[in-house]
């Protein structure tokens, strides 16, 4: 097939206007593997990316999508043959070169995994570029000392992607976890994952001072701003906090005292990474930090219906991971 269905996100960074198209082949970007894709996902940078409420993408026009999995189609790269499923995440997929949210995409070698064995393809978009940023997390955070037996270990924005499955891998590996969400509704979807504690935001103590009392022996943090400072006052000693997203805000205002009197960690996670760690964090998932309820987690929708799902996301009408089923 020469030509397919995208969603195209076109203007500038000060007035983006999304909608699908039909590209072909010859609008494809350089790369090493052609992929023909199955399923994406919709993130909150997704969401930013195509309504224009974040700048977020780098070039126009850019075919949106920051994670995608499907069957390679045809590689220049020995690491990749055609039939391989594989998964596509992170550098600039959807953001500086055409992403997910189109039938097929070419990308260089670098930005692509095997879907390890164990893991359908629908698993592993469900995990997509959200869990795999929870994993590195927890991969992290362990490297930095967090061990279920130093105490309980707080997720934020519980309800979105990237905490429900942080949620579940800690779960699954003996945490005490407790879930801090806006929708307190949601508590026992919470629950139903692993969380042993949930806690609705406005009812975290106040926290004004350098240091007050400690509670968390480690933090998913997926808000950033005040809720991220609020955190660095509540650690325990030797206390580690993975920082992975800024829903609340990028700035952080706090002192340096939680961190040279308890010995506070602040970890950023990033994935934007090389090869040999991207295959170490995709084949944990596979294994040892595999989510266990990634039927809970996941709602599959169709690619006509991707425009009302990035609505939801920027209203907060989510939870979880919204996969897109493109492959009609």
């Amino acid at each position: 097939m020469n030509s397919f269905k995208a969603y195209l996100i076109e203007g500038s960074a000060d007035a983006v206007r999304s909608g699908f198209t039909t590209l072909d082949s010859s609008q494809l970007d350089p790369g090493d593997v052609v992929v023909r894709i199955s399923h994406a996902s919709v993130n909150y940078k997704d969401a930013l990316a195509a309504t224009g409420k974040g700048k977020i993408i780098r070039r126009f026009p850019c075919v949106g999508g920051i994670d995608a999995v499907g069957v390679v189609e045809s590689s220049q790269s020995p690491r990749f043959k055609a039939g391989d499923e594989v998964i596509v995440h992170s550098h600039g997929f959807g953001v500086a070169q055409h992403g997910g949210y189109a039938q097929r995409t070419r990308v260089p070698a670098d930005w692509v995994n095997h879907v390890p064995h164990g893991l359908s393809s629908l698993d592993a978009i469900t995990i997509g570029v959200a869990g795999y940023t929870a994993a590195l997390a927890v991969d992290l955070m362990e490297l930095n000392g967090t061990s279920p037996a130093r105490g309980k270990v707080l997720v934020n924005g519980a309800t979105g992607g990237v905490a429900s499955i942080s949620i579940d891998i800690l779960a699954q590996r003996g945490y005490e976890v407790v879930a801090v969400t806006g929708k307190p509704a949601q508590a026992q979807y919470l629950k139903d994952l692993g969380a042993k504690e949930v806690i609705a935001s406005a009812d975290l103590p106040a926290a004004t001072r350098p240091l007050e009392k400690a509670l968390w022996a480690a933090a998913v943090d997926s808000l950033g701003g005040e809720p991220l400072a609020a955190l660095t006052r509540t650690m325990h000693k030797d206390g580690v906090i993975a920082s992975i997203g800024n829903a609340a805000g990028f700035e952080l205002t706090t002192t340096v005292l939680p961190f040279i009197l308890r010995g506070l960690r602040l970890i950023g996670v990033n994935s934007d990474n090389e090869p040999a760690l991207r295959e170490h964090v995709w084949r944990r998932l596979a294994t040892d930090l595999r989510p266990r309820h990634l039927d809970s987690i996941r709602q599959v929708r169709s690619f006509a219906e991707l425009p009302q799902v990035i609505d939801d996301v920027i209203e907060g009408r989510i939870r979880g991971r919204n996969v897109i089923a493109l492959d009609e």
